[in-house]
C-alpha cells in the first residue's frame, strides 16, 4: 500500500510530465506562426487592454511577473513581426505604450486556432465524461488559494 506522500510525488511527476508535453505540443502548433510561447502570452495580454488605454511596458512586466528587460525583448520581436507598435502616451511623452496592430489581431486569431488544435491533440484520448471531470479537477486546482511566498 502506498502512502499519501508517495501518491503526491507520483502526481507531481505526472503533472510535470504533462506540463512539458503541453509546452512541446503548443510550441509545435505555434511554430508555423513564427511566435514563441512567451510572445504569445504577451500578445494575449496586450489584447486584454483593447478598448482601454494601452499598457505600458512596466504594466506588462508586472502582469507577466518578469523583469522589464524581458518585456522589451518580447516587444522587440513582436514589433519586428508588426504585431504590436510602441506609441508615446499623449499625456506623458516619456511613457511608451504598447498597442496591438491589425497584424497582431490576425495573429491572435491564428494563435487561438493553434491552441485549440493543441488542446484537441492533448485531450484526444479522453472521453467527453473524462474531459468534464478533468475540467472540474483543473478548476479546483486553479482556484485553490496560492501559498505564501518566501
Amino acid at each position: 500500500m502506498s502512502s499519501a506522500s508517495d501518491t503526491d510525488r507520483l502526481l507531481a511527476e505526472q503533472l510535470l510530465r504533462l506540463t512539458r508535453r503541453l509546452h512541446r505540443i503548443q510550441k509545435r502548433h505555434m511554430e508555423p506562426l513564427g511566435i514563441t510561447p512567451a510572445q504569445s502570452r504577451l500578445l494575449r495580454l496586450v489584447s486584454h487592454y483593447e478598448g482601454e488605454q494601452p499598457p505600458r511596458m512596466a504594466d506588462l512586466a508586472a502582469r507577466l511577473e518578469v523583469v522589464p528587460r524581458a518585456v522589451t525583448t518580447l516587444v522587440d520581436g513582436l514589433e519586428a513581426a508588426e504585431c504590436v507598435r510602441r506609441a508615446p502616451d499623449p499625456a506623458n511623452r516619456r511613457v511608451v505604450r504598447i498597442e496591438l496592430t491589425e497584424t497582431g489581431r490576425a495573429t491572435l486569431r491564428r494563435l487561438r486556432n493553434a491552441r485549440t488544435d493543441a488542446a484537441e491533440e492533448i485531450l484526444a484520448p479522453l472521453t467527453a465524461d473524462q474531459r468534464e471531470i478533468l475540467g472540474g479537477l483543473l478548476n479546483a486546482l486553479s482556484d485553490a488559494p496560492a501559498e505564501r511566498r518566501c
